[in-house]
């Protein structure tokens, strides 16, 4: 088995406290551009909700028809409601998930943080969490060519990380976006998360390798399955992963 070199995380809902912070962003941008008016409201929010962890200019595509100017209008609206809905209430770290990456580190293993949001999102998250020297490097679809399901993020995290190989990787989310990016990779270790937008039977669909309580239980999981190089078994490692 392949030692883990660099673990990929998604952000919102893994990571960080999503609490409804996405719903309540794209329901602002709708409102203020009508880019869901083509379609009942209930339909246009279960659709947001299904493609959680996916490229947000890719989601307002799809909602507004295929019209692409349109769906920029409402992707930099999601950006700004979303970036003034963490000005009101603030950023908050999953339980665990800061110390959780800085045990990784400890062992030797890089960390990526990816999402599905802009650079400027992205960025004002790291701000307020305090998190810009946390990891080793943030990346959006942006910076990588194409957002989830496809597998650009975590490619570009190996590279820009140096690991060794897509073995080497291993990707953890709280969508089945994350899971099916994680697998199309062909990551070493693939897991889902039950901190965020997805349930159990959602992320078992997508065929990870676990599913965790929270990023938390990531270590002792990768531990135990001999995944981490000269690291010590942790002591509560089976009831982590269903």
């Amino acid at each position: 088995m392949t030692a883990i070199e660099l673990v990929v995380l998604d952000m919102a809902g893994t990571t960080v406290r999503d609490d409804g912070v996405v719903e309540r962003a794209f329901q602002r941008a709708a409102e203020r551009t009508g880019v869901a008016d083509r379609m009942p409201w209930d339909q246009a929010l279960q659709y947001v909700r299904d493609t959680m962890g996916q490229s947000k200019i890719e989601v307002f595509t799809h909602l507004a028809g295929g019209d692409r100017v349109a769906a920029e209008r409402a992707t930099a609206a999601f950006e700004t409601a979303y970036d003034e809905i963490i000005a009101e209430h603030g950023a908050e770290e999953i339980p665990g998930a800061r110390a959780a990456i800085e045990q990784l580190r400890n062992d030797g293993v890089q960390v990526a943080l990816t999402t599905g949001f802009a650079p400027v999102t992205r960025d004002a998250l790291l701000e307020a969490l305090g998190w810009r020297d946390l990891v080793d490097v943030a990346l959006s679809p942006v910076d990588a060519g194409r957002g989830r399901p496809h597998p650009d993020l975590v490619l570009a995290a190996l590279l820009r990380t140096g690991a060794s190989s897509v073995q080497a990787v291993a990707v953890v989310g709280d969508t089945a976006s994350d899971v099916l990016t994680g697998r199309r990779a062909g990551a070493g270790f693939v897991a889902g998360v039950l901190t965020g937008a997805h349930d159990e039977a959602a992320l078992l669909g997508a065929q990870p390798d676990a599913v965790l309580r929270s990023v938390a239980d990531l270590r002792p999981v990768l531990a135990e399955r001999g995944l981490l190089a000269a690291a010590p078994l942790a002591s509560e490692p089976a009831s982590a992963a269903r």
